[in-house]
């Protein structure tokens, strides 16, 4: 078996990792702003594995204007990938859902039941940074009733929410779980780090993310993992990533 020797994690990380399933990722290459190349895919697969994943949900973004993605172009690439791995004997399981950013064309696609779930029901969604979309509560409410559970990608970054700690609350009464990226909290000048860990002090967090894009990202994951800042989420919040 190879692996890159651009970054190699410690051995204990990877024992000590509770997180055996990451939920957000970018690894099906030239679909996104991800991974570029299958080259790419496999080092970032490689290193999430060495810090001890045994599954990897990975979700490409859904933008109907800068990334539209369907079913079958994410499966093409996951069955290309899915190949590659096992030519290169890496015993990682790999699944594709999708992120979807909340437009009309995330609506049409929830009518329509057309959606790429993680766990056959979660769907990961995210919003613009800025403002808050005239959409969003129906949106989750058709989400719910469609039978699905939405989950809202990186919840620290809307600026939109981050001076009103009670839209989070709100948010989570309407049944929207957050997912946290770990690499938010690799800077405790940002105000993504701040809120991220005042979402976690609330207890607010139902799932964490690497959202690897590139190789830095897996860095900051595993300063993460090795953090207080881990532990402390583990011990005050019902964390969903092992299912």
């Amino acid at each position: 078996m190879f692996f890159s020797s651009l970054f190699k994690p410690q051995p204990y990380v990877a024992k000590q990792n509770p997180f055996k399933v990451d939920i957000h990722s970018h690894l099906l290459p030239g679909i996104d702003d991800g991974a570029q190349s299958l080259d790419e895919s496999l080092r970032l697969i490689k290193q999430l594995y060495l810090l001890g994943y045994n599954k990897l949900i990975t979700t490409p973004h859904i933008i109907s204007d800068y990334y539209p993605n369907n079913r079958e172009i994410i499966t093409e690439k996951l069955h290309i990938v899915e190949k590659a791995l096992k030519l290169e004997e890496i015993d990682i399981s790999l699944e594709a859902g999708a992120e979807y950013y909340v437009d009309m064309h995330f609506l049409n696609s929830i009518e329509d039941d057309n959606l790429l779930t993680f766990k056959t029901h979660y769907v990961l969604f995210e919003t613009d940074y800025m403002s808050k979309p005239i959409m969003l509560n129906e949106v989750i409410c058709r989400l719910l009733q469609k039978g699905y559970i939405p989950v809202l990608a990186h919840p620290e970054r809307y600026i939109y929410l981050h001076n009103n700690i009670e839209a989070y609350k709100e948010l989570k009464a309407l049944g929207v779980l957050f997912q946290i990226n770990a690499k938010s909290l690799y800077d405790n000048s940002k105000k993504d780090c701040k809120i991220a860990k005042k979402l976690i002090s609330l207890g607010l967090v139902d799932f964490i993310g690497s959202d690897v894009h590139r190789m830095r990202d897996i860095k900051r994951l595993e300063a993460f993992l090795k953090s207080r800042t881990c532990q402390k989420m583990i011990k005050s919040n019902n964390i969903r990533n092992n299912f």
